[in-house]
Order: structure tokens, then C-alpha cells, then sequence
């Protein structure tokens, strides 16, 4: 324990937005955070700010240079060590009294129960590509009811989308079963941006390819992306200022300055959703 250090002092600058007994509340919950990369790490982070005491974090990955650009975690004295350990240090060097789980081989059938144990809220920090845990994930919140958060770093924006207890599920939402990985990539970002606000500044289109799983990113995407999961997670835990849930969404983009609320009731199956898909998925074809 840091000498000197007090939970009630370190985070009393919250107060005024959160009352004691709330504060209280937010000490004592649990947040699950599967991937440490990208945006996973800033979430862990800004929730310990937030004062969340107890973590349950996953991830397999190493810390490499291509994730200097964007990564909480990312830094020379890191690159070779696990992201969970370095997320696990920061965390505690945040909060002391942290009480952090730590998954290091990610999540999957054999342990996810076990990862959302006690999870008041589970936030999505996974790659973009990780389909399968992603779905692994989102199916097991909606089975033992927990909320589940996404927020994707779009450009220099984010998109985010929340899945209550019996509400629209993340797979009647994306529509992902059978379909090949190129095209979960392709409704999942389509069901994530369905105005595609970042689409007008991205001057190197080529830069991305669902096939090659690769794509640019921004640091405002991710640290954007944590503040707006932060403040769903907290309005969850706390019971106030309303969450609306898929088929709600909403998009807001800095490089614009716009913000969109987006509505796909129907998930996958809305006509809008269907079309969006279909012209993707013929650009994608010439494109090959």
C-alpha cells in the first residue's frame, strides 16, 4: 500500500457529481474489461479515476511498437511485457487498494463465466477482429443478464452501443452467426456507424482492409471511446441518467464536430441495416 494513501481523499474531486453514497457504490462494483489494447487499457484507467474498486481484465497480447499510437499501456519501458501486467500496474498506481482479477490467456468457454463473476457492467475492449471471444462475450452478458457497453474508436470519434438485460441482443443486433470473418468485420462496422461520420476525412482509403484485418487508428478515438463507456458504466452502476439500449446508439465524431443518435430497430434485419450491408459487401467484392 502507497503510504498515504486514501481512497476517500484520492477521489473526492468526483464529488459534487457523484454524492458519498454513490461514490461508495462505485468503490464496492466490479467492471469487467476483456482487451487491454486500443481502448481496453484506457478503460480500465478511467474507471479507476472514476473510483471503481474491483476489476476483472483479460487479455493474452504483448506490448509492441505499432501500439505507441494509441495504446494507455504503450510506452519503450513496456514493449515485450503483457498487457495485463501493465494495466494491472497502472491500475494500482491509481488506486492501491484496487481489487483487479486478472484473466492473462483472454477470455473463452473454459473461463468467462468466471471473468464476468460479480460484474456489475462488462465493457468491450476487444480488437476489432476478435470476433469469436467478442461473441463468446456479448452472449454470456445477455444469458446472466449483465449490461455490456461497446464504444469503437472510429477516426477521431466513437460509436457506442449498450446491451441491457432483456433488451436487443448483440447477435439480433450484428447478425453474426454463420457468417465468415470478413463478414462479421463488415457488419460490425456498419452496425457500429450507420451515418459514418469519419467516413469525410479519411484521406488514404486504402489504409484499410477487413480481409487483411488491418486498419488506421487515432489516440482521440480511444480516449474518446473511454469517456463515453465510463459515463455508461457509471450511469448503469448508479441506476441514474437513463441508458438507452440497442437498437439506440449514438456517434460523435470530434474531427466534424457532429453528433448523431442512431435507431436500427431490427438490428441486422432493418432494411436500412441490409442495404448498408449489401453496398459494403459489393464494394469489398471489387475491391478483392
Amino acid at each position: 500500500m502507497a503510504s498515504g494513501f486514501d481512497y476517500d481523499n484520492a477521489f473526492s474531486r468526483n464529488l459534487g457529481w457523484t454524492t458519498e453514497a454513490e461514490q461508495a457504490r462505485l468503490r464496492d462494483a466490479r467492471v469487467a474489461v476483456a482487451g487491454l489494447g486500443g481502448v481496453g487499457g484506457f478503460h480500465v484507467t478511467t474507471l479507476a479515476r472514476l473510483g471503481v474498486g474491483k476489476f476483472s481484465i483479460a487479455d493474452f497480447d504483448a506490448f509492441d511498437y505499432p501500439n505507441f499510437n494509441r495504446q494507455a499501456g504503450a510506452m519503450v519501458s513496456t514493449v515485450g511485457k503483457q498487457k495485463a501486467e501493465v494495466i494491472t500496474a497502472m491500475t494500482k498506481d491509481i488506486n492501491p487498494e484496487a481489487d483487479i482479477r486478472v484473466f492473462p490467456k483472454g477470455v473463452d468457454e473454459s473461463n468467462i463465466e468466471a471473468f464476468l463473476d460479480g460484474a456489475s457492467v462488462y465493457v468491450d475492449g476487444l480488437d476489432f477482429f476478435a470476433f469469436k471471444a467478442r461473441q463468446l462475450a456479448f452472449a454470456t452478458c445477455h444469458r446472466l443478464g449483465i449490461p455490456a457497453v461497446t464504444a469503437a474508436p472510429l477516426g477521431m470519434g466513437t460509436s457506442v452501443l449498450v446491451f441491457l438485460p432483456g433488451g436487443m441482443s448483440f447477435e439480433d443486433y450484428f447478425g453474426f452467426e454463420g457468417r465468415s470473418d470478413t463478414e462479421k468485420a463488415l457488419r460490425f462496422l456498419v452496425g457500429l456507424a450507420p451515418r459514418r461520420l469519419h467516413n469525410d476525412y479519411l484521406v488514404e482509403p486504402n489504409r484499410i482492409s477487413l480481409k487483411d484485418r488491418k486498419g488506421p487508428s487515432t489516440v482521440m478515438g480511444c480516449m474518446l471511446c473511454a469517456g463515453a463507456a465510463a459515463t455508461e458504466t457509471l450511469k448503469l452502476i448508479l441506476n441514474r441518467g437513463g441508458v438507452r439500449g440497442a437498437p439506440w446508439g449514438y456517434h460523435f465524431d470530434a474531427y466534424t464536430n457532429r453528433l448523431v443518435r442512431t435507431w436500427r430497430p431490427g438490428g441486422h434485419r432493418n432494411p436500412l441495416q441490409r442495404m448498408a450491408i449489401s453496398i459494403g459487401a459489393r464494394m469489398l467484392a471489387k475491391s478483392a
